[in-house]
């Protein structure tokens, strides 16, 4: 059998950074929205609206 190596092994490693992450969550009545960057953390609590 060959030796094979997955396109993964062939290629350098760099180290990972974090470009952005975050949630969303919904409560009656209520939306939460926090985003975390490099920059900073930003959020917003919105009272929900009604469709």
């Amino acid at each position: 059998m060959p030796n094979v190596m997955s396109a993964d092994q062939t290629r350098p490693t760099l180290p990972r950074r974090l470009i952005a992450a975050g949630f969303i969550r919904r409560t009656p009545g209520r939306t939460t929205t926090v985003r975390v960057t490099a920059a900073g953390v930003t959020g917003v609590i919105a009272k929900a609206v009604a469709q």
